[in-house]
């Protein structure tokens, strides 16, 4: 088969979910099924670290897709071309995009619907552009892949798609995150929180992530324990970020808040260990690959108890209600007072841990691939 893949998200140093979604999968689907002829779409210039064996041909499909005019561009006027050139028998999208010109057969992996229950998120256009084509795509597409049951349900009650035909595909976790030394985490503490333990939060900045609740439960948190304990948040910034800029501001405990911004994977996998908690409570996930990192590196987990979470964590995590604080303060007080509880949770978090691997996520996809081809 020829199956031509959009590959923009694989991005040097900048790699988000998706982009490791897209990494992870492909990099072993493409070791593993050698007679296959891989083209990888990049819309700038690509790592030679992405392509991944030598079944792979990379190609650089211009212009840059930056915004929503630009997504039109590419995927309907210069996508099928593409697939027209290189003969292609399916075209996998990663990130869901799909081109509704081209007849060729098309399999999208759709995250999650957050465009549709938090449309306010978005910038306007890029809102409106999801709740405009997404529908259309998951019409046009032969089969639809998403990375959890809670995703899978949503998809087809909001689309009108049969569930038959979506797949789930759950994401991975690499198991470079395990548990680190207590000079390591001694280093890591010194280096972020002049030594004192801290709650970690890990993901973009942005208003579904529930920075603003994080920051306020935290501020509680603090009144409630006079502790020493830190609030890590590792991350760049997306959209709308100004709500969290002003709750930041308005804290008495603001210099109790790390912001790093973005850091490379290897020192990510140092500051979870180090942690004392994840803290993870947004409104919105489709899957949630933190709360997977956080329970391989060894920490305990506190999250939310909406969309894909309970999924994801089964019985391994301390939920609560992102929209109240309060809740968000109480599981932090109790993860930090409580060290018994914190053991018996980071050891369901190995066993969770397991059930999600990049190795089970590639042999998923690529079921997803074959029933597509096949009609």
């Amino acid at each position: 088969m020829v199956i031509v893949v959009n590959t923009r998200l694989l991005l040097k140093e900048r790699l988000e979910g998706i982009g490791w979604f897209t990494c992870e999968t492909l990099k072993r689907i493409t070791r593993d099924h050698p007679g296959h002829r891989f083209i990888f779409l990049f819309d700038r210039p690509y790592s030679e670290e992405f392509v991944f064996s030598g079944n792979v041909t990379p190609v650089v499909v211009s212009p840059p897709t930056r915004h929503p005019l630009l997504w039109f561009l590419w995927f309907e006027f210069r996508i099928p071309g593409i697939l027209k050139k290189y003969g292609a028998d399916l075209f996998l999208s990663p990130d869901g995009y799909l081109s509704l010109r081209s007849s060729v057969p098309q399999l999208p992996v759709m995250h999650d619907l957050n465009f549709v229950h938090r449309p306010r998120d978005l910038p306007r256009l890029t809102s409106a552009y999801y709740n405009h084509y997404f529908p259309r795509f998951a019409k046009k597409a032969v089969r639809i892949a998403t990375v959890s049951e809670w995703s899978k349900k949503d998809i087809s009650e909001s689309f009108g798609i049969p569930p038959e035909k979506i797949d789930v595909v759950y994401n991975g976790c690499k198991n470079d995150y395990k548990p680190i030394g207590e000079a390591e985490k001694k280093d890591v503490k010194e280096r972020y929180t002049g030594g004192n333990p801290y709650f970690l939060f890990v993901g973009a900045l942005h208003p579904r992530k529930n920075i603003e609740g994080l920051l306020e439960a935290f501020e509680e948190f603090k009144m409630r324990s006079s502790s020493p304990v830190k609030l890590l948040i590792v991350g760049g910034k997306m959209f709308k970020t100004g709500k969290i800029t002003e709750r930041f501001h308005a804290m008495k405990y603001r210099e109790e808040v790390v912001f790093t911004g973005r850091v490379s994977e290897a020192e990510l996998r140092r500051i979870y260990g180090a942690a004392l908690a994840l803290t993870f409570v947004p409104f919105f996930e489709g899957f949630g690959i933190p709360v997977v990192e956080a329970m391989g590196a060894g920490i305990p987990v506190i999250c939310s108890d909406t969309t894909s979470l309970p999924e994801v964590g089964g019985d391994a995590v301390r939920y609560t209600d992102p929209a109240q604080s309060g809740q968000i303060a109480s599981a932090m007080l109790e993860i930090f007072e409580n060290a018994p509880m914190r053991n018996i949770l980071v050891e369901k978090g190995f066993q969770q841990k397991e059930k999600f691997t990049w190795e089970k996520s590639a042999e998923l996809l690529w079921g997803s691939i074959l029933k597509a081809t096949r009609g």
